[in-house]
């Protein structure tokens, strides 16, 4: 079960520092170009499938140059695909030939990959799919096939207990993949003691699968998309950026417009857009999560894609330069600040992240209510005059051209935790409306004449 909300455990803090993971989507699907999910898509002959991926070799793996780029990047964590729905195993299993380490390439991927990334300081997060489209007794289930039900899951257990087992800490759990099954099919309950038991400080997320027992009733019987409003520790919001009020959360994004494994031909998100998203993921997180798990999708031979590498590279030396507003962030949006950009709040200071430069030399604030210190320019470290009239700052001495391609970022210190008023605690569409009548009666009246006055 999780923490209570809005409780992070000391040893989960690493995950609110981080803000920003890496996720790796890499499997013999990425022979065919087309997607992580090309088996059930396009409705591929199994045994045809089956065979290339057992013959796939993939000679340019190096886990090491993959950990060294993560670290330029800025990514404080990552995530592998062990096992995805094709049923191909990235390691060395004990339940099957069908893996990295029995077939064409004789390597534990997994076990390569943990030690790269580990050595080169990211915390280490795994992958695993419940779902095995091979499998008939997974899709019948208990109810058709309760003795090949029971082998399933059986696999599946074990599975995943190897994995926590062999291969030293493991920081991060990310299951995936639970439809048609809900937790009670899966006993995913009984499993996350297990996983706790072998691995303490672990993380796991939400696609646990609905229960009956600690989520009570649906009406679609719990199958939906197999999250559980009350199992795992952490919300995964995917292709969209949904803070989760119950518990930690990451957004999972994709550098490409919509698929997760290497795809020839895909369009790729330009770096300020990738920016963005770890800008807003953090805006929206406070100290209850609110991090970005950006996709990569290395080529079948084991490359990073250069489209991939030079954009995570950019947005690396940003936060070189800007990393204390998005790591160990508080969250932000304190005040109104869409027509600008986003906020971070980090202790006493708050961080400005202007994504519209408009080149003017001065900059108003409404509705910071703390006393401002000081403003500084932290993309040149060029201090900044201010002028402050009650909760309006205004900032003086902005250059002309933006000092980044991406996002310049304004630091603002204030004697104490940065505070709002009413107005930047709601915002539009929110509230009391009787505010907006307030303001616009005491401002211009009440008739719909230029000047606001009855005639």
């Amino acid at each position: 079960m999780t923490t209570p909300p809005f409780t992070v455990r000391d040893d989960w803090k690493w995950f609110t520092d981080s803000r920003y993971g890496l996720f790796i989507h890499w499997g013999p699907y990425a022979q065919y170009g087309r997607g992580e999910q090309i088996l059930f898509r396009e409705h591929l002959d199994q045994q045809e499938y089956a065979e290339q991926a057992i013959a796939w070799n993939p000679r340019h793996f190096n886990p090491g140059l993959w950990a060294e780029t993560a670290g330029k990047a800025g990514f404080k964590y990552a995530c592998f695909t062990t096992r995805h729905h094709d049923g191909y195993c990235m390691w060395d299993s004990a339940y099957t030939d069908y893996s990295s380490a029995r077939q064409a390439p004789q390597r534990d991927f997994v076990r390569e990959y943990v030690e790269a990334f580990r050595k080169a300081g990211l915390k280490i997060g795994l992958y695993y799919s419940w779902i095995d489209w091979r499998l008939p007794a997974y899709f019948d289930g208990p109810a058709r096939d309760p003795e090949g039900w029971e082998k399933v899951r059986t696999y599946l257990h074990n599975q995943v207990k190897e994995l926590l087992t062999n291969y030293g800490q493991i920081d991060h759990f990310f299951f995936d993949g639970v439809w048609p099954r809900n937790a009670d099919d899966l006993q995913s309950v009984e499993l996350l003691e297990e996983m706790r038991r072998l691995q303490p400080g672990i993380l796991i997320n939400n696609r646990l699968g609905y229960s009956s027992t600690h989520d009570g009733y649906r009406a679609d019987g719990g199958i939906g998309a197999g999250n559980s409003d009350t199992l795992g520790d952490f919300g995964t919001p995917e292709h969209l950026i949904v803070a989760d009020r119950k518990r930690l959360w990451e957004s999972c994004q994709v550098t490409t417009w919509r698929l997760w494994s290497h795809v020839i031909g895909e369009r790729w998100r330009p770096a300020d857009y990738l920016l963005d998203m770890l800008c807003e993921c953090a805006e929206k997180g406070g100290a209850h999560g609110g991090n970005l798990l950006l996709n990569v999708g290395p080529t079948a031979d084991g490359q990073l894609p250069p489209e991939f590498v030079e954009r995570a590279l950019e947005i690396g030396r940003w936060l070189e330069v800007h990393g204390e507003a998005i790591y160990g962030s508080d969250g932000g949006s304190l005040t109104e600040f869409i027509t600008r950009g986003r906020q971070t709040t980090r202790e006493n200071f708050l961080y400005l992240i202007i994504r519209f430069w408009d080149g003017r030399p001065v900059m108003r604030m409404a509705d910071l209510t703390s006393k401002v210190k000081s403003a500084a320019l932290l993309t040149t470290g060029q201090s900044l005059d201010f002028e402050q009239n009650g909760d309006e700052l205004i900032i003086k001495g902005l250059p002309a051209e933006a000092p980044t391609r991406l996002f310049p970022v304004i630091r603002v210190e204030c004697e104490g935790k940065p505070e709002t008023n009413s107005w930047g605690r709601e915002r539009l569409w929110e509230g009391d409306p009787a505010r907006v009548a307030e303001w616009a009666r005491g401002q211009r009246g009440t008739s719909v004449f230029a000047d606001g006055k009855e005639r």
